[in-house]
């Protein structure tokens, strides 16, 4: 018996050495994001705001100033000279793997460092238009800003203004450019432990943070697009084009922040669990609410999650519509659907069985699409997608 169990043992262990060795090379692989599909070269820079009015009610110490890292991509004027911008800087990555420990760094994640994106750094703002529409990102909690870089670059290379933000102590880490590092918070983030109604109160309370978020960047952005800004984005900003799309609770953000701010014309919740008053008193302009393939899922919470989905669409009278990606999962619709393991993603349920890139595919074009017919209504729907995509279904009205 010891040396059949010996044996099983060692069975075992070369088991695991095999598979962590597999994802070790796997690891060290170089990784091309999706190009992006429009016109434009895509240019991108980061800020560090203050919010010079506003306590942060989710940092661990009290009378903070709540404050923001924003990455912008736009259209570029990129020459050949032009530098690419690193998918994540490396104090960034430090921090990342820091914080989430060597095996999901080292075996479980592509390496960072070697993801290549398609924006420049600090590129001239393109002059083959005036202004441009803007589009306000939002992350889901944990998430990283540059998470959704695929999106965000397809959207700018269309001729969109793209602003994602870093949220201190509800994203996974945030550096600031002095050094220091915010983490993650329980009011920021809520427990898994916590009971239902909690975790409710928890995320209620955090959807108003970070709604105020998008509207103090939406207030920074104006200041920017001032005549006697010394920004490059001075003059060049339609702000009366104001749209928002957000994945997980950054889709929740987006429905909550249309619903508290009329300067958002139009937005997009990416298979985000609604919060806020915004369930109740709904929205009045257009949105969409794109999901994740849900059809396996009979639980209680996923049936109150699309029945106060529906009720939302059902107060907007400017027009909301609900979509599905079959075969996709929660994380299918971020990079992390690319630089995760694959195997081990599909396993514990975050990437459905749809191609990974397809799935990127079907999203950016969706948000392309919804965010053109908004400024630039044209024959046809968003539904006509469908028949480019099978994958894409909308529910009947």
């Amino acid at each position: 018996m010891f040396k059949i169990l010996a044996g099983l043992l060692l069975f075992v262990a070369a088991g695991i050495a095999i598979i962590l060795g597999l994802l070790r090379i796997e690891h060290a692989f170089a990784v091309e994001l999706p190009a992006p599909t429009g016109s434009f070269p895509v240019g991108r820079v980061s800020y560090h705001w203050i919010d010079p009015a506003r306590i942060d009610a989710l940092a661990p110490i009290s009378g903070q100033k709540r404050e923001l890292i924003v990455w912008i991509w736009y259209p570029a004027d990129a020459g050949a000279s032009s530098e690419p911008a690193e998918y994540l800087p490396a104090v960034w990555r430090d921090a990342v793997t820091h914080e989430q420990g060597s095996l999901m760094s080292n075996y479980l994640t592509r390496d960072l460092a070697l993801v290549r994106s398609h924006s420049f750094a600090d590129a001239e703002i393109a002059h083959a238009q005036r202004t441009y529409p803007v589009v306000i990102m939002k992350s889901g909690v944990g998430a990283l800003a540059t998470d959704y870089t695929t999106l965000a670059e397809d959207l700018a290379s269309h001729g969109y203004v793209v602003i994602g933000s870093d949220s201190p102590h509800s994203t996974f880490v945030v550096v600031f450019p002095d050094g220091r590092i915010a983490k993650r918070t329980p009011a920021g983030n809520p427990p898994e432990n916590l009971a239902e109604q909690a975790r409710r109160r928890v995320a209620n309370e955090a959807v108003k943070v970070w709604s105020a978020d998008t509207r103090f960047e939406l207030d920074q952005l104006e200041r920017m697009n001032a005549p006697d800004s010394s920004s490059k984005f001075a003059g060049r900003l339609d702000l009366a084009s104001v749209g928002i799309f957000g994945h997980s609770f950054g889709g929740a953000t987006a429905a909550q922040f249309c619903h508290e701010d009329s300067r958002c014309k139009a937005g997009i919740d990416i298979d985000g669990n609604p919060f806020g008053s915004v369930i109740d008193e709904g929205l009045t302009q257009p949105f969409l609410y794109l999901l994740s393939d849900h059809s396996n899922e009979k639980g209680e919470e996923s049936r109150q999650i699309l029945a106060n989905i529906h009720s939302i669409c059902e107060s907007d009278k400017a027009g909301c519509q609900i979509a599905t990606i079959r075969g996709s999962r929660h994380f299918n619709f971020s990079d992390m659907a690319l630089l995760k393991e694959h195997s081990i993603g599909r396993a514990v349920g975050l990437l459905g069985p749809i191609d990974r890139r397809r799935g990127l595919r079907i999203t950016a074009d969706v948000l392309s699409a919804f965010f053109g017919r908004q400024r630039k209504p044209a024959p046809g729907t968003l539904n006509d997608l469908s028949k480019q995509y099978p994958e894409l279904v909308f529910d009947a009205k």
